[in-house]
């Protein structure tokens, strides 16, 4: 028979893996009497781990949530999958880089020398992808209450934030009033938390920029749980960004505030994906490089024609104007006006003139 101490983390160690534990299992499983696990479980309370006991022929044990939280006990693999997690937090966006590295610190500190040695080798350097600006991080505390209402699936009231600051002419007293969702999953994608919900106002799916989001409490009444459209919601939110549905369809692509892209506006129409075709004078492999979510057809040894999608038709002409080639835009007429606002900007902007007229309307 193990020695007292010894059988005592084996008792912890079991009761860590499974929710609930009959007394007659966890006798047999460490070659003791039932009335010996009784009072090892009494020195685990004195301990200060939380246990319950179960009433019933049978009776059992689970190991609860108390006020504070008690040693942990973690096998070799465990462990290792904990620090490697803690060395990746850096990288989720979340804002628990500090926390991380603190909870790293306290855990590798206990670790036998085998392990330290084998987390050590794994260094990770969080590197972003470079943006025109830096992308905001959402707050912990509004991530944690947007999981909440997501796991009670309790209606959620949150003031939303402008994706640009409204035009010279804009009232701002005007009160915008606050979005009602049920959410359903809180994902992130691109180095962003996103909130997946059903719009309760305007009756479709939306997904929100978390770091956009000020949650109002409390929150409403539960409700019965949807399917997202096609069932994944990796798929749901990947189709999203990355403009792969149908256009025309009845889950036709939206942005984050379901009225357009990651940062812009839609198109004016419902949300449609804006997609135009263009002919470049470059080679079809070259632009292949630099547009792996366009369509790219060789026309020739120099020229060849895409058809590319954006959230809003500025940015798709934005998009193609990187091309330093001469460029034909074949249709649709939505596109050659934006190339003609982004003609006039920028031929104000090398003139020295002003930097052009006030925002665009949703679309341009």
């Amino acid at each position: 028979m193990q020695k007292t101490s010894a059988r005592l983390l084996s008792l912890l160690s079991l009761l860590q893996t499974r929710r609930d534990w009959p007394g007659a299992l966890l006798a047999e499983r460490l070659d003791i009497s039932r009335r010996t696990v009784r009072r090892d479980i009494d020195r685990l309370r004195e301990l200060g781990y939380p246990i319950v006991a179960a009433k019933g022929p049978e009776g059992g044990y689970r190991l609860g949530a108390g006020t504070e939280l008690p040693p942990l006990l973690f096998d070799d693999e465990q462990a290792v999958a904990l620090a490697l997690a803690l060395q990746s937090g850096a990288a989720t966006g979340a804002g628990i880089e500090e926390a991380a590295a603190r909870a790293l610190t306290t855990v590798r500190q206990v670790m036998p020398a085998r392990l330290r040695h084998r987390i050590d080798t794994f260094q990770v350097t969080a590197v972003e992808r470079p943006a025109v600006r830096p992308k905001p991080r959402a707050d912990s505390g509004v991530l944690m209450a947007l999981s909440a209402a997501v796991h009670a699936r309790e209606v959620l009231r949150f003031d939303y934030a402008r994706a640009y600051p409204p035009a010279a002419d804009a009232d701002d007293r005007v009160p915008v009033p606050p979005r009602r969702v049920q959410p359903h999953h809180l994902v992130t994608w691109g180095g962003r938390w996103y909130l997946v919900a059903w719009d309760l106002d305007r009756d479709d799916w939306r997904t929100f920029r978390a770091d956009r989001i000020t949650p109002r409490t409390p929150t409403g009444p539960r409700f019965a749980p949807r399917e997202v459209p096609g069932g994944d919601v990796a798929a749901f939110v990947a189709d999203r960004f990355q403009g792969s549905f149908d256009p025309n369809g009845p889950n036709r692509p939206k942005g984050p505030d379901g009225s357009g892209g990651p940062d812009g506006p839609s198109d004016g129409a419902g949300g449609r994906l804006c997609r135009g075709e263009v002919i470049l004078d470059l080679p079809a492999a070259f632009v292949s490089r630099f547009a792996p979510d366009g369509v790219v057809e060789e026309l020739g040894p120099d020229r060849c024609r895409l058809v590319l999608g954006s959230w809003s038709w500025t940015g798709l002409a934005a998009e193609i104007g990187r091309f330093d080639a001469a460029i034909e835009v074949v249709g649709p007429p939505e596109l050659k006006a934006a190339c003609a606002r982004l003609a006039r900007r920028y031929a104000d902007a090398a003139a020295g003139g002003p930097a052009g007229s006030a925002p665009p309307s949703p679309g341009h």
